[in-house]
Protein backbone atom coordinates (compact mmCIF):
# COMPACT_ATOMS: atom_id res chain seq x y z
CA UNK A 1 0.00 0.00 0.00
CA UNK A 2 3.19 2.37 0.21
CA UNK A 3 1.99 3.46 3.63
CA UNK A 4 -1.35 4.73 2.27
CA UNK A 5 -4.16 4.07 4.18
CA UNK A 6 -7.89 1.88 3.37
CA UNK A 7 -10.50 3.77 4.71
CA UNK A 8 -13.34 1.30 5.87
CA UNK A 9 -17.00 2.48 5.40
CA UNK A 10 -19.40 0.44 7.71
CA UNK A 11 -23.34 0.24 6.71
CA UNK A 12 -24.46 -2.84 8.86
CA UNK A 13 -25.62 -6.04 6.79
CA UNK A 14 -25.51 -9.77 8.59
CA UNK A 15 -21.94 -9.39 8.51
CA UNK A 16 -22.78 -7.51 11.55
CA UNK A 17 -25.11 -9.67 12.88
CA UNK A 18 -25.55 -11.28 15.71
CA UNK A 19 -27.90 -14.14 17.43
CA UNK A 20 -27.86 -15.25 21.40
CA UNK A 21 -28.08 -18.69 19.90
CA UNK A 22 -24.55 -19.83 19.31
CA UNK A 23 -24.74 -21.39 15.63
CA UNK A 24 -27.70 -19.98 14.19
CA UNK A 25 -27.21 -18.79 10.82
CA UNK A 26 -31.60 -17.75 10.50
CA UNK A 27 -32.66 -16.53 13.45
CA UNK A 28 -30.06 -13.42 13.64
CA UNK A 29 -30.66 -9.89 14.21
CA UNK A 30 -28.27 -7.60 11.69
CA UNK A 31 -26.59 -4.74 11.85
CA UNK A 32 -25.99 -5.30 15.60
CA UNK A 33 -21.79 -5.43 15.73
CA UNK A 34 -19.83 -1.79 15.10
CA UNK A 35 -17.13 -1.20 12.76
CA UNK A 36 -14.51 -1.44 16.04
CA UNK A 37 -16.01 -4.65 16.78
CA UNK A 38 -15.90 -6.17 12.66
CA UNK A 39 -12.31 -5.27 12.65
CA UNK A 40 -11.20 -6.53 15.93
CA UNK A 41 -12.79 -10.10 14.58
CA UNK A 42 -10.20 -10.00 11.89
CA UNK A 43 -6.50 -10.44 13.56
CA UNK A 44 -4.59 -9.76 10.28
CA UNK A 45 -5.99 -6.04 9.96
CA UNK A 46 -4.01 -5.30 13.67
CA UNK A 47 -1.02 -3.73 12.02
CA UNK A 48 -2.41 -2.55 8.35
CA UNK A 49 -3.47 1.59 8.04
CA UNK A 50 -6.56 2.03 8.31
CA UNK A 51 -8.94 4.19 9.06
CA UNK A 52 -12.96 3.26 9.84
CA UNK A 53 -16.41 4.81 9.75
CA UNK A 54 -19.72 4.04 10.54
CA UNK A 55 -22.33 5.83 8.01
CA UNK A 56 -25.06 3.27 9.36
CA UNK A 57 -26.43 0.74 10.74
CA UNK A 58 -29.18 -1.24 8.85
CA UNK A 59 -30.27 -4.71 7.55
CA UNK A 60 -29.21 -3.99 3.94
CA UNK A 61 -33.67 -5.01 2.95
CA UNK A 62 -34.12 -1.85 4.65
CA UNK A 63 -31.60 0.49 2.27
CA UNK A 64 -33.17 4.01 1.79
CA UNK A 65 -32.24 6.70 -0.68
CA UNK A 66 -30.65 9.30 1.84
CA UNK A 67 -28.30 6.06 3.26
CA UNK A 68 -27.19 5.97 -0.30
CA UNK A 69 -26.87 9.60 -0.43
CA UNK A 70 -24.61 10.00 2.57
CA UNK A 71 -22.30 6.43 1.82
CA UNK A 72 -22.09 8.29 -1.54
CA UNK A 73 -21.04 11.57 0.11
CA UNK A 74 -18.27 9.73 2.18
CA UNK A 75 -16.81 8.27 -0.72
CA UNK A 76 -16.49 11.15 -2.70
CA UNK A 77 -14.77 12.33 0.64
CA UNK A 78 -12.08 9.47 1.10
CA UNK A 79 -11.41 9.30 -2.50
CA UNK A 80 -10.59 12.91 -2.67
CA UNK A 81 -7.62 12.07 0.02
CA UNK A 82 -3.99 11.75 -1.28
CA UNK A 83 -3.09 9.27 1.42
CA UNK A 84 -6.22 6.72 1.01
CA UNK A 85 -5.50 3.78 -1.41
CA UNK A 86 -9.09 2.41 -1.78
CA UNK A 87 -12.38 2.10 0.43
CA UNK A 88 -13.93 -0.96 1.86
CA UNK A 89 -17.80 -0.79 2.31
CA UNK A 90 -19.19 -3.70 4.69
CA UNK A 91 -22.90 -3.62 3.67
CA UNK A 92 -25.55 -6.66 3.91
CA UNK A 93 -25.91 -9.54 0.99
CA UNK A 94 -29.67 -7.92 0.20
CA UNK A 95 -29.36 -5.22 -1.73
CA UNK A 96 -25.52 -5.19 -2.32
CA UNK A 97 -25.65 -4.90 -5.80
CA UNK A 98 -28.07 -2.63 -6.15
CA UNK A 99 -25.87 -0.18 -4.18
CA UNK A 100 -22.55 -1.12 -5.65
CA UNK A 101 -24.36 -0.26 -9.21
CA UNK A 102 -24.94 3.20 -7.94
CA UNK A 103 -22.28 4.19 -6.85
CA UNK A 104 -20.25 3.21 -10.05
CA UNK A 105 -22.73 5.13 -11.46
CA UNK A 106 -22.35 8.05 -9.39
CA UNK A 107 -18.59 8.06 -8.85
CA UNK A 108 -16.88 5.79 -11.42
CA UNK A 109 -13.98 5.85 -9.27
CA UNK A 110 -9.80 6.09 -9.99
CA UNK A 111 -9.33 4.41 -6.71
CA UNK A 112 -11.14 1.03 -5.89
CA UNK A 113 -14.87 1.01 -3.97
CA UNK A 114 -14.71 -2.46 -2.57
CA UNK A 115 -18.16 -3.82 -1.13
CA UNK A 116 -18.14 -6.75 1.01
CA UNK A 117 -20.46 -9.02 3.26
CA UNK A 118 -21.40 -11.66 5.03
CA UNK A 119 -23.82 -15.11 4.66
CA UNK A 120 -23.71 -15.98 8.45
CA UNK A 121 -23.89 -13.25 11.33
CA UNK A 122 -20.35 -12.72 13.32
CA UNK A 123 -22.04 -15.27 16.14
CA UNK A 124 -21.90 -18.07 13.80
CA UNK A 125 -19.58 -20.85 14.39
CA UNK A 126 -18.07 -20.63 11.20
CA UNK A 127 -18.70 -16.75 9.84
CA UNK A 128 -17.83 -15.71 6.69
CA UNK A 129 -17.61 -11.92 7.57
CA UNK A 130 -13.86 -12.05 9.02
CA UNK A 131 -12.35 -13.61 5.60
CA UNK A 132 -14.15 -11.75 3.29
CA UNK A 133 -13.19 -8.51 4.54
CA UNK A 134 -9.62 -9.23 4.76
CA UNK A 135 -9.86 -10.19 1.41
CA UNK A 136 -11.67 -7.03 0.29
CA UNK A 137 -8.68 -4.68 2.14
CA UNK A 138 -6.33 -7.34 -0.09
CA UNK A 139 -8.19 -6.24 -3.11
CA UNK A 140 -8.51 -2.03 -2.05
CA UNK A 141 -4.78 -2.37 -1.42
CA UNK A 142 -3.97 -4.07 -4.64
CA UNK A 143 -2.24 -1.60 -6.92
CA UNK A 144 -3.72 -1.09 -10.21
CA UNK A 145 -7.60 -1.22 -8.94
CA UNK A 146 -10.19 0.99 -9.57
CA UNK A 147 -14.01 1.33 -9.99
CA UNK A 148 -16.28 -0.08 -7.50
CA UNK A 149 -16.42 -3.85 -7.15
CA UNK A 150 -17.62 -6.56 -4.50
CA UNK A 151 -15.77 -9.27 -3.10
CA UNK A 152 -17.51 -12.29 -1.56
CA UNK A 153 -16.64 -15.91 -1.02
CA UNK A 154 -12.37 -15.16 -2.56
CA UNK A 155 -14.33 -14.11 -5.70
CA UNK A 156 -14.00 -10.19 -7.28
CA UNK A 157 -17.19 -9.04 -9.35
CA UNK A 158 -17.95 -5.99 -11.35
CA UNK A 159 -20.39 -3.51 -10.03
CA UNK A 160 -22.54 -3.70 -13.30
CA UNK A 161 -22.17 -7.63 -13.00
CA UNK A 162 -22.86 -8.68 -9.76
CA UNK A 163 -26.12 -10.35 -8.83
CA UNK A 164 -27.02 -12.37 -5.78
CA UNK A 165 -28.33 -15.68 -7.49
CA UNK A 166 -28.36 -17.96 -4.19
CA UNK A 167 -30.70 -17.31 -0.83
CA UNK A 168 -28.02 -19.37 1.30
CA UNK A 169 -24.59 -20.62 0.86
CA UNK A 170 -21.65 -18.87 1.51
CA UNK A 171 -20.56 -17.99 -2.33
CA UNK A 172 -23.41 -16.57 -3.06
CA UNK A 173 -22.64 -13.88 -5.50
CA UNK A 174 -22.37 -14.42 -9.52
CA UNK A 175 -21.66 -12.28 -12.57
CA UNK A 176 -23.88 -13.58 -15.17
CA UNK A 177 -22.40 -14.25 -18.70
CA UNK A 178 -19.30 -11.32 -17.79
CA UNK A 179 -17.95 -13.72 -15.25
CA UNK A 180 -15.85 -12.83 -12.50
CA UNK A 181 -13.11 -10.23 -12.67
CA UNK A 182 -11.39 -12.42 -10.34
CA UNK A 183 -10.19 -14.17 -7.32
CA UNK A 184 -8.57 -13.66 -3.89
CA UNK A 185 -6.59 -16.36 -3.28
CA UNK A 186 -4.38 -16.24 0.19
CA UNK A 187 -4.69 -12.44 0.09
CA UNK A 188 -3.06 -12.25 -3.54
CA UNK A 189 -5.04 -11.46 -7.02
CA UNK A 190 -5.61 -13.81 -9.55
CA UNK A 191 -7.22 -11.51 -12.41
CA UNK A 192 -9.32 -12.54 -15.39
CA UNK A 193 -10.63 -9.22 -16.96
CA UNK A 194 -10.45 -5.56 -16.41
CA UNK A 195 -11.44 -3.39 -13.44
CA UNK A 196 -14.90 -1.52 -13.88
CA UNK A 197 -14.51 1.43 -16.68
CA UNK A 198 -13.79 4.82 -14.59
CA UNK A 199 -14.89 7.00 -17.44
CA UNK A 200 -18.59 9.07 -18.08
CA UNK A 201 -19.71 12.18 -16.11
CA UNK A 202 -19.82 10.75 -12.85
CA UNK A 203 -19.37 14.14 -11.01
CA UNK A 204 -22.97 15.47 -12.38
CA UNK A 205 -24.62 12.79 -11.42
CA UNK A 206 -23.22 12.81 -8.43
CA UNK A 207 -23.87 16.52 -8.09
CA UNK A 208 -27.54 15.94 -8.88
CA UNK A 209 -28.17 13.00 -6.89
CA UNK A 210 -26.74 14.86 -3.58
CA UNK A 211 -28.60 18.00 -4.38
CA UNK A 212 -32.10 16.11 -5.49
CA UNK A 213 -34.64 17.27 -2.94
CA UNK A 214 -36.99 14.28 -3.71
CA UNK A 215 -36.07 11.26 -5.79
CA UNK A 216 -38.18 10.15 -8.87
CA UNK A 217 -40.49 7.09 -8.27
CA UNK A 218 -39.49 4.46 -10.48
CA UNK A 219 -41.40 0.91 -9.50
CA UNK A 220 -40.94 -2.51 -10.68
CA UNK A 221 -43.79 -5.13 -12.25
CA UNK A 222 -43.09 -8.47 -13.38
CA UNK A 223 -44.39 -9.99 -16.70
CA UNK A 224 -45.98 -13.66 -16.09
CA UNK A 225 -48.42 -15.62 -17.23
CA UNK A 226 -52.01 -14.37 -17.08
CA UNK A 227 -50.11 -10.74 -16.11
CA UNK A 228 -53.08 -7.80 -16.32
CA UNK A 229 -52.79 -3.95 -16.53
CA UNK A 230 -54.27 -3.16 -13.11
CA UNK A 231 -51.15 -2.78 -11.21
CA UNK A 232 -49.73 0.05 -13.68
CA UNK A 233 -52.78 1.71 -13.84
CA UNK A 234 -52.61 2.29 -10.20
CA UNK A 235 -49.26 3.08 -10.18
CA UNK A 236 -49.82 5.81 -12.97
CA UNK A 237 -53.32 7.37 -10.77
CA UNK A 238 -50.37 7.33 -7.81
CA UNK A 239 -48.11 9.27 -9.87
CA UNK A 240 -44.76 7.05 -10.82
CA UNK A 241 -42.15 8.19 -12.82
CA UNK A 242 -40.58 5.15 -14.28
CA UNK A 243 -41.60 2.01 -14.79
CA UNK A 244 -39.02 -1.28 -15.08
CA UNK A 245 -40.91 -4.15 -16.44
CA UNK A 246 -39.21 -7.78 -15.65
CA UNK A 247 -40.45 -9.47 -18.74
CA UNK A 248 -40.13 -12.94 -19.16
CA UNK A 249 -37.16 -14.70 -21.83
CA UNK A 250 -36.13 -12.16 -23.90
CA UNK A 251 -37.94 -9.27 -22.37
CA UNK A 252 -41.11 -10.52 -23.75
CA UNK A 253 -43.91 -8.73 -22.03
CA UNK A 254 -47.62 -10.53 -21.67
CA UNK A 255 -50.29 -8.10 -24.49
CA UNK A 256 -52.45 -6.96 -21.69
CA UNK A 257 -49.10 -5.80 -19.48
CA UNK A 258 -47.79 -4.70 -22.24
CA UNK A 259 -50.80 -2.63 -23.28
CA UNK A 260 -51.00 -0.77 -20.29
CA UNK A 261 -46.93 0.15 -19.99
CA UNK A 262 -47.69 1.76 -23.63
CA UNK A 263 -50.67 3.63 -21.92
CA UNK A 264 -48.38 4.70 -18.90
CA UNK A 265 -45.73 5.84 -21.51
CA UNK A 266 -48.03 7.80 -23.96
CA UNK A 267 -48.97 9.77 -20.62
CA UNK A 268 -45.48 10.77 -19.96
CA UNK A 269 -44.21 7.34 -17.98
CA UNK A 270 -40.21 6.34 -18.72
CA UNK A 271 -40.76 2.72 -19.09
CA UNK A 272 -37.62 -0.01 -20.03
CA UNK A 273 -38.13 -3.35 -20.23
CA UNK A 274 -35.35 -6.08 -18.78
CA UNK A 275 -35.81 -9.70 -18.12
CA UNK A 276 -36.33 -12.09 -15.45
CA UNK A 277 -33.85 -14.14 -16.56
CA UNK A 278 -30.84 -14.83 -14.11
CA UNK A 279 -28.79 -14.79 -17.37
CA UNK A 280 -28.31 -13.08 -20.54
CA UNK A 281 -29.50 -9.61 -21.36
CA UNK A 282 -32.40 -8.53 -24.08
CA UNK A 283 -31.82 -8.27 -27.73
CA UNK A 284 -33.38 -5.70 -29.17
CA UNK A 285 -35.98 -6.87 -32.16
CA UNK A 286 -37.57 -4.46 -35.05
CA UNK A 287 -40.62 -5.28 -33.64
CA UNK A 288 -40.23 -3.87 -29.88
CA UNK A 289 -42.75 -1.09 -28.79
CA UNK A 290 -40.65 -0.57 -25.40
CA UNK A 291 -37.04 0.09 -25.30
CA UNK A 292 -34.74 -2.53 -23.11
CA UNK A 293 -32.49 -2.07 -20.61
CA UNK A 294 -28.88 -2.38 -22.33
CA UNK A 295 -27.98 -5.72 -20.07
CA UNK A 296 -29.25 -4.62 -16.72
CA UNK A 297 -31.07 -6.70 -14.20
CA UNK A 298 -34.50 -5.28 -13.82
CA UNK A 299 -32.93 -3.47 -9.70
CA UNK A 300 -30.14 -2.19 -11.94
CA UNK A 301 -32.48 -0.51 -14.52
CA UNK A 302 -34.50 1.17 -12.05
CA UNK A 303 -31.72 2.57 -10.39
CA UNK A 304 -30.64 4.05 -13.77
CA UNK A 305 -33.50 5.19 -14.72
CA UNK A 306 -34.09 6.83 -11.31
CA UNK A 307 -31.14 8.38 -12.22
CA UNK A 308 -31.86 9.42 -15.62
CA UNK A 309 -35.21 11.57 -14.07
CA UNK A 310 -33.02 13.32 -11.62
CA UNK A 311 -33.89 17.31 -12.56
Amino acid sequence: MNGKKIAILATGGTIAGTSPVPGDNLGYTAAQLRIEDLLALVPALADMPLVSEQVAQVDSKDMTFEIWRQLAQRCRHWLAQPDVAGIVITHGTDTLEETAFLLQSLLAPAKPVVLTCAMRPATALAPDGPQNLLDAVSVAAYSGAHGVIAVCAGTIHGARDVRKQHTYRLDAFGSGDAGPIGYVEEGRLRLLRDWPETAGDAQTALRKFAQAQRWPRVEIVMSHAGAGGAIVQAMVAQGVQGIVVAGSGNGSVHRDLEAALCAARDAGVKVVRSTRCAQGEVLARPSDVLPHSAGLSPVKARIALMLALLD
